[in-house]
């Protein structure tokens, strides 16, 4: 519970309430697109119809925390399904529990609240049934039937229970005296399961999804952007125990085999489980559920071969032991600063203010928007059509002409202006934060037929100066602050240069601080003004502040120790330099800072180690070389 109790972070969450709010407005599965305004009517597939109906009452009624609870109880049952399999395989002892943790760890970062995580639950219960059987336990096999027919419902991977199947078909067969017999019982139940996966709203339709994913889809510029469908991004778990656990898999399964002979179905889901979560992370938390019993089990019959100490055999002291080594393996990902613990949505990934400004204001027209930001403009937009978005996060759902255009809007010019010919956009609403390479922002920036009217740290709305919106543009353009990261770069110097310029700068950044709770960059920007003026009190406050809604902006703990440095405040200022670091190694030019501040301490011999710091790494640092010259280097 405590490895997913992080926000949710996962955008696709809007589209899946949407959906299933229809479904209960209206009794009826949607069939076509109601989510866009440019494919409205367009016929579509929603597979994972039955997941959207069950999450749509928990949000209704409990909101947030009904979120949270269903992300405990999907998780708990999911390992607690896979520590019962863990168990009948053999793994009885209490090391069993610390794999289990090991691998929650592991499937932390896929714990969102999707599809796929009532889909970990039936994997979870197919492999407990499966393992039940193949050790000698209750054949529960039939209930594979009724596993298939939810799970072709709620989610197109109902593929993966045909390949879990598969490979235990094959580890019976191989260990049967009477070859074919055990085959002959697999192929039944696989055929029934095969069978009641055509039970649901879209038929053979909703089944073949999956291997237009694999054979077509994927290979479209649009779905190689998509995050998920990437191979596995190591960075992002090197405190999770991955690689380790990547590792430890099919060594220990060598190990078995070694030992007491050939495990079939552990190493054939070895070799399969970790093809699919190294090529695409869409599959890494469905490798760790899948390594969870069979690493429980191995590993524990490794260790119980070895001697351990006499004080190591009370049930009590192993259970302590256990529940330390739980508790060690998860503090270094629990501390991750990009993702603490927390219970709530983040708030830079959800344009809420944006669309209440739209809807405040009753600014309709044709929208165009990234498709990250499409779900949750969708959710706000229907049943009305006026703010619909032009995409959703779901592009399979898309029109393929859009699909093979859209990528190149962001990085060509000339792709957004023909695309803005086809459609003859009102709108536009933009993330805030400017993706590298991304030029869209800047080259609305240079068309003076639109308007920046709104800004937050999460997104921005322009709006072309037709008649109809002509009336929006007057009124709230900032003809100052841009929408993009080239023009945005000019304000600060030019600030420098002209008092009158910065306090125009000031009011916009002042107006769009008021317009939204998530003000972190207008409050950035305030800051550094601030300390143009030589306000230390009002910077320290807007810098916090930014700070508490981007953690991670750079530079700000940096411009907070310059202004503690300012108010003769030398041990913060080195707390805010230590802060920097930590958050970004490559900062550079922070020597000089500490080296100020250790001066103001008095403690010349610290002072100068760090200015003679600073000229190593940059010999034309002037703070540091008049910094040297002043402590006697």
């Amino acid at each position: 519970m405590l490895s997913v109790s992080y926000r949710i972070h996962d955008t696709d969450l809007w589209q899946l309430l949407v959906v299933g709010k229809a479904i209960w407005a209206r009794h009826a599965i949607p069939a076509t697109d109601q989510w866009t305004w440019v494919g409205f009517g367009d016929p579509q597939i929603t597979t994972s119809w039955g997941f959207r109906a069950l999450l749509w009452p928990v949000w209704a009624v409990a909101g947030i925390p009904g979120l949270f609870v269903f992300r405990w109880l999907t998780t708990l049952t999911t390992f607690a399904l896979l520590g019962l399999a863990a168990r009948r395989m053999g793994a009885r002892g209490v090391l069993a529990f610390v794999v289990i943790a090991w691998a929650a760890l592991v499937y932390r970062l896929r714990a969102e609240v999707r599809p796929e995580s009532l889909v970990a639950v039936l994997l979870a219960a197919e492999v407990w049934i499966l393992e039940t059987w193949r050790n000698g336990g209750r054949d529960h096999r039939r209930w594979l039937i009724p596993l298939a027919l939810v799970w072709a419902n709620v989610h197109i991977s109902y593929w993966l229970l045909f390949l879990v199947l598969g490979i235990h078909a094959l580890d019976a067969e191989r260990g049967r005296p009477v070859r074919g017999a055990a085959l002959r019982r697999f192929l039944w139940i696989g055929a029934a399961c095969a069978a009641v996966s055509f039970v649901n709203p879209f038929g053979a339709r909703a089944l073949i999804q999956p291997f237009e994913f694999a054979f077509r889809w994927r290979h479209e510029p649009m779905f190689r952007n998509v995050v998920e469908l990437l191979p596995v991004n190591w960075q992002a778990h090197r405190t999770d125990g991955l690689p380790l656990l990547v590792a430890a898999w099919p060594l220990l399964a060598i190990a078995r085999w070694r030992r007491s002979g050939l495990d079939l179905a552990d190493v054939l889901a070895c070799l399969a489980f970790t093809y699919l979560g190294i090529s695409s992370q869409r599959f890494l938390g469905f490798y760790a559920l899948m390594a969870a019993p069979f690493v429980a089990r191995d590993l524990e019959a490794l260790v119980r071969e070895l001697r351990w100490p006499a004080w190591t055999r009370p049930v009590w002291t192993r259970a302590a032991t256990a529940a330390v080594a739980c508790l060690a393996l998860g503090v270094a990902e629990w501390r991750r600063p990009e993702l603490p613990l927390a219970i709530g949505i983040e708030p830079s990934l959800v344009p809420s203010a944006a669309a209440a400004f739209l809807e405040r204001h009753d600014i309709e027209g044709r929208m165009f928007n990234p498709f990250q930001l499409g779900g949750y403009l969708a959710y706000r937009a229907w049943p009305g059509r006026g703010r619909l978005p032009f995409v959703t996060t779901q592009p399979e759902n898309i029109r393929p002409e859009i699909r093979a255009r859209y990528p190149r809007v962001f990085v060509d010019p000339a792709a957004w202006h023909a695309l803005d010919r086809r459609y003859g956009f009102d709108i536009v609403v933009l993330a805030r934060d400017q993706d590298p390479g991304d030029r869209l922002p800047d080259v609305l920036d240079a068309d003076s037929s639109w308007a920046l009217v709104f800004a937050d740290d999460a997104a921005e709305v322009l709006v072309r100066r037709t008649r109809r919106l002509a009336p929006i543009a007057n009124a709230f353009a900032y003809r100052l602050l841009p929408a993009g990261i080239v023009r945005r770069m000019q304000v600060v110097p030019a600030a420098v240069a002209d008092t009158a310029y910065r306090a125009r700068v000031r009011a916009e950044l002042e107006r769009m601080a008021a317009a939204s709770g998530e003000d972190g960059a207008a409050r950035h920007m305030l800051g550094i003004l601030a300390m143009m003026d030589g306000r230390n009190d009002d910077a320290r406050r807007d810098l916090e502040r930014a700070l508490a809604k981007q953690p991670f902006l750079p530079r700000v703990h940096e411009l907070l120790g310059r202004v503690a440095l300012g108010q003769q405040r030398p041990r913060d200022a080195l707390r805010e330099v230590q802060r920097e670091r930590e958050l970004h190694p490559d900062a550079g030019g922070l020597d000089a800072l500490r080296g100020a501040a250790y001066e103001m301490l008095g403690d010349r011999v610290a002072a100068r180690r760090a200015y003679e710091r600073g000229l190593e790494a940059n010999p034309a640092d002037p703070d540091a070389r008049a910094g040297l010259a002043r402590v006697g280097g």
